[in-house]
């Protein structure tokens, strides 16, 4: 059974989306040679973060609180790509919006201490 980018061992689920790509395209390679889906994974996870090592960086995009409720931003960003009241309202804005853009979403707690990171939102 081939992965996909809905369908793949819950080991991929940290990785970032480009290393998970990268990891389900070597995965379904080593499947079609044969491997054992037990030994498919660990090789397929290896070979991905080696290529993508000095790679091109996925953005990072930052749920944080703001003088108003709460803000996206990048990273690097100096200005909010979205304000909101509340942080369940902006929170599916959000996801969405670093889907779209392949980066990864850092949810910060009201104190700004970082919640969780979501790789594929």
């Amino acid at each position: 059974m081939s992965w996909s980018k809905n369908d793949y061992p819950d080991s991929f689920k940290n990785l970032t989306i480009d290393t998970k790509s990268k990891a389900i395209e070597i995965g379904n390679a080593l499947l079609d040679e044969g491997y054992e889906e037990e030994r498919a994974i660990p090789i397929a996870i290896d070979r991905a973060r080696s290529a993508m090592e000095g790679g091109q960086k996925e953005e990072e995009y930052h749920l944080l609180p703001h003088d108003n409720g709460w803000q996206l931003k990048k990273a690097d960003g100096q200005r909010a790509i979205y304000v909101e009241e509340t942080k369940n309202k902006l929170l599916d804005k959000a996801k969405k919006y670093a889907n779209d853009h392949d980066g990864s979403l850092v949810i910060h707690k009201e104190d700004g201490s970082v919640e969780t990171t979501l790789y594929d939102s």
